[in-house]
């Protein structure tokens, strides 16, 4: 039984270590094509890149927030029309 909890383990990690393998390359491929990304589209004067993903995030939570309100007023003009005229 020792031998074969003893393999196991052996490809336990030759798997996991192939899969943390591939994913280190796979993010870092990606963090580089983001930083591209951003360098040649978002990217304004005189910002670094973290500085332009930083104002990007902000931007997108700001627009986040207003849908979010949006959505909910929707909402409740939707419940006044339909208690107004559905009976």
């Amino acid at each position: 039984m020792s031998k074969i909890v003893d393999a196991n383990k052996k490809i336990e990690k030759a798997v996991v270590g192939g899969y943390k393998k591939v994913e280190d390359t796979v993010v870092g491929e990606y963090k580089k094509i983001e930083d591209k990304f951003v360098d040649t589209f978002l990217k304004k004067d005189g910002e670094t890149t973290e500085e332009a993903k930083e104002r990007v995030n902000k931007e997108q939570q700001e627009i986040a927030e207003k849908n979010k309100t949006t959505a909910e007023d929707s909402l409740k003009i939707s419940k006044e029309i339909n208690d107004k005229y559905v009976k």
